[in-house]
């Protein structure tokens, strides 16, 4: 169209690609809707805030994901059970895609530190991939996104901790990090269903964010002296042990 700008260099002037850096930014579409922008090398991606990130609508529906959710609903109503319900390759390749654009979106909602938006979508891409490893007509489709089920859920369970921790919920915080560390542990026992990489990059990441947690807390929150008590049995220094014991002691009292 004559007159109408579409050099992409008019619109990244003043934003350049930072290899390694995720750099993300929200506009005003010219629907008057916020979007999110994530400069790429060579270019940008550009997300809705909800619903699915591309703005299409499937079948109807704010993701493709709950199209079949919804089929599988129906198919459990009729027959009283799952059994015989199937997705076929072309739609868990669909489904795929979707898991990668509720990927990129999710990581930058992360960057912007909108941890609400990250619980949601990393929420339905564990949907996603669940749907796929009980539901998918061959193997390979089944298995296809076993591994990084892993990294989802550590993000789920990050941006669970990390709005708690954000509304001075820090007990709260530390609990879903440990239960996300728990479920990842039992990833890598020797269960059938379980069997994948493992866990041990999500498991260090969350237990990074549990000891920024516990630096964020009082010195005196109950959570901080156990852990500052552990560390000191781990030292041997017991003279400090039995200063956090009794300090222990004196708040449950």
């Amino acid at each position: 169209m004559v007159g109408m700008i579409q050099d992409l260099r008019s619109i990244l002037e003043g934003w350049d690609y930072e290899p390694g850096r995720i750099s993300v930014r929200k506009i005003i579409g010219r629907d008057q809707r916020e979007k999110i922008q994530a400069r790429v090398d060579l270019g940008l991606m550009q997300f809705e805030t909800s619903g699915r990130p591309d703005g299409e609508r499937p079948f109807g529906c704010d993701l493709l994901l709950t199209h079949h959710e919804r089929r599988l609903n129906d198919h459990v109503r009729k027959n009283a059970s799952d059994e015989g319900f199937e997705l076929t390759p072309e739609e868990c390749r669909d489904l795929r895609r979707e898991a990668y654009l509720l990927h990129q979106r999710f990581v930058a909602l992360f960057v912007l530190e909108e941890y609400d938006g990250v619980e949601r979508d990393t929420a339905s891409t564990l949907r996603i991939i669940d749907l796929c490893m009980s539901h998918a007509a061959t193997t390979q489709d089944r298995d296809a996104m076993r591994d990084y089920r892993n990294y989802v859920h550590m993000m789920y369970t990050r941006g669970l901790a990390l709005l708690a921790s954000s509304r001075g919920e820090h007990e709260k915080a530390l609990k879903l990090v440990d239960e996300g560390i728990a479920w990842l542990r039992e990833q890598e026992t020797d269960s059938p269903d379980h069997v994948g990489r493992p866990a041990s990059g999500e498991i260090g990441l969350l237990d990074e964010l549990r000891r920024d947690i516990l630096r964020r807390m009082p010195d005196d929150a109950r959570p901080k002296l156990e852990a500052r008590l552990a560390e000191a049995v781990a030292a041997e220094d017991y003279e400090a042990a039995a200063k956090l014991r009794d300090q222990l002691s004196g708040r449950s009292s």
